[in-house]
């Protein structure tokens, strides 16, 4: 049976604009992908080599033919330079969720979320899901934050949910937005980021 293949638009905001993620990406992704600090907080191993990324890239791409969106790489707009991915994976007509890692030079500056805020208007009026979640390890702090800062509403703790990459298993604390959540206002950042938001397809 064929699937539709979603186009992911551009989107723009202040300081980064997203884009689809394409395979000569490989080697700024390779960059950040290596640290130790980064895979491992998204449930993923480090890549030991540029191999590991262009096989991560093929995999993503391959993931469109399933009928999922894809993911947009976050480029930084002032330093010109590739510093993340973002995606709405899990994708199922009317529920996604959101994933995304960014690059440890550029933490603690508001860009993740500022990238989340793009997704998640494209990905509620665009995709028109009836609820986003997202996920994260109970030690993960910053994404508990951006989580506060987003608007999502916790739901839970899923126990022994997530198997990692070296065997172990992890629990997953819950978040979500659903659609009376986003159009009823109870976003607060919603209508005043879409002002500044650049969306073209």
């Amino acid at each position: 049976m064929s699937r539709i293949r979603i186009v992911l638009p551009f989107l723009e905001t202040e300081r980064i604009y997203l884009r689809e993620l394409r395979r000569s990406d490989a080697p700024d992704i390779y960059r950040y992908a290596q640290s130790p600090e980064v895979g491992p907080r998204a449930g993923w191993e480090p890549h030991a080599s540029l191999d590991d990324t262009y096989r991560f890239i093929d995999y993503a791409i391959r993931k469109k033919d399933f009928g999922q969106p894809g993911l947009f790489v976050i480029m930084h707009k002032a330093d010109k330079r590739l510093i993340g991915t973002i995606e709405i994976h899990s994708y199922q007509e009317h529920r996604g969720e959101i994933g995304f890692v960014l690059d440890p030079d550029y933490w603690n500056q508001g860009l993740i979320t500022e990238a989340a805020k793009a997704v998640i208007v494209w990905a509620m009026e665009g995709l028109e899901l009836k609820r986003l979640t997202y996920c994260h390890f109970p030690d993960n702090l910053a994404s508990k934050r951006v989580c506060e800062k987003l608007g999502f509403t916790f739901e839970g703790v899923l126990r022994n949910k997530f198997l990692m990459y070296d065997g172990t298993v992890r629990d997953d604390v819950t978040y979500s937005i659903t659609d009376e959540d986003y159009f009823g206002g109870r976003i607060d950042w919603v209508e005043r980021f879409k002002q500044d938001l650049f969306i073209d397809y």
